[in-house]
């Protein structure tokens, strides 16, 4: 996503430039428990607090001073902004994005933890998140921007019908049986345990196959362990395939969203979910857990279905392998909805529109909210 923007805002005549921190293991598990912390999983504590700015306070020197705006992405580069001086934030439009599934619950169980993360973000000029669902209750202007997929990427381009039976003989997946796919980190709060669950109470009925496939992350520790746990789940089925792949096997990605007669998200906390997006855009119904972002892409029995369990996952799956024609129609509906709300086009003009906003001193209240999303659910 960030590197179609840079190239994308590069085109169009902007000095744009993204610089990623760097960091010891340790700093990444205390994050990624922050992380969890923050959709829902308790564990996180003040006590960790420490690893967090030593690692920040080494990285200082990441934040270009000449700039006229600074976006900060996501709760593990967010305290950047402790070490600019108000005279360093001055002339200058600072703004954190959140692409997680803001959790509101433990925060309200934890108020010294709230207190950390309230403390560093109203600092900002701005908050942008992906959904209304995830707005806390701070002293900060807030855009409601979703995020977007570029279509001429190698994960979404088009591909030939060769291409994509080739990248399947490779790794063992059988072209005459329909595949059940969802492709995501190897994370708990995607519930692979749950799709393997229904697919296994799908595959009682019907011939067809499941695929699971993902990565690790430079910072997500605990993907091993559970993606260990996901191959105990699976049993050595024959029709299970569990691929662990590089990050940049984005081709390979595309070609089995393309090959699927159904793709899933089960996620149980899910910010936006832009495997969504991607199985949308290839004109596949989507079946996807009630959550997050999720909302603001799937309208029930529309262009997918949304889903709560692991029963009602298996009923949705089975309805779509019986049911082609109706598969059909809802993927050419999917693509069309993508193409109107989540491509890179409308993602950069909603950026720069809302950046304008606040270099133009449009706005005046801290309690400011301005949504850029022409649809949003009021359930």
């Amino acid at each position: 996503m960030l590197s179609s923007m840079v190239e994308f805002l590069r085109g169009l005549g902007f000095d744009e430039r993204w610089d990623v921190i760097s960091a010891e293991p340790e700093f990444f598990r205390v994050t990624k428990t922050l992380h969890n912390f923050l959709q829902g999983r308790d564990g996180f504590s003040l006590s960790m607090i420490k690893v967090y700015w030593d690692t920040l306070r080494k990285n200082v020197d990441i934040l270009d001073k000449d700039v006229d705006v600074i976006v900060i992405h996501d709760p593990q580069p967010a305290g950047l902004i402790e070490f600019l001086s108000r005279q360093e934030r001055s002339g200058k439009k600072i703004i954190w994005r959140c692409h997680v599934h803001l959790e509101t619950i433990p925060l309200a169980k934890m108020k010294e933890v709230e207190s950390f993360l309230r403390g560093m973000i109203e600092k900002y000029d701005a908050a942008i998140f992906s959904t209304f669902h995830f707005l806390p209750l701070w002293d900060v202007v807030s855009f409601v921007i979703p995020p977007y997929i570029d279509p001429l990427s190698e994960k979404n381009m088009e591909l030939s019908q060769e291409e994509v039976e080739r990248v399947l003989n490779k790794y063992g997946l059988d072209l005459e049986k329909p595949l059940v796919t969802q492709v995501s980190r190897f994370d708990l709060f995607k519930d692979p345990l749950g799709v393997i669950a229904a697919f296994k109470m799908v595959r009682e009925k019907t011939p067809c196959q499941l695929l699971l496939v993902g990565g690790g992350a430079s910072d997500d520790p605990e993907y091993q362990e559970v993606l260990a746990e996901v191959r105990r789940a699976a049993q050595n089925h024959p029709d299970i395939h569990i691929l662990d792949l590089p990050p940049d096997s984005h081709r390979e990605i595309n070609a089995f969203q393309r090959a699927s007669s159904v793709i899933v998200q089960k996620s149980i906390k899910e910010g936006f979910g832009l495997t969504v997006t991607e199985g949308l855009w290839k004109a596949k119904p989507v079946v996807a857990g009630r959550v997050g972002g999720i909302l603001l892409q799937i309208r029930d029995g529309w262009n997918g279905f949304l889903v709560s369990s692991i029963e009602e996952t298996a009923e949705r799956i089975y309805y779509i392998l019986k049911n082609p024609k109706v598969a059909e129609e809802m993927g050419k509906r999917g693509r069309e909805f993508v193409r109107e709300h989540y491509l890179l086009p409308r993602g950069a003009r909603c950026h720069l529109a809302a950046i304008r906003q606040l270099i133009k001193g449009c706005i005046t209240s801290k309690r400011t909210i301005l949504s850029y999303h022409p649809w949003i659910p009021l359930t």
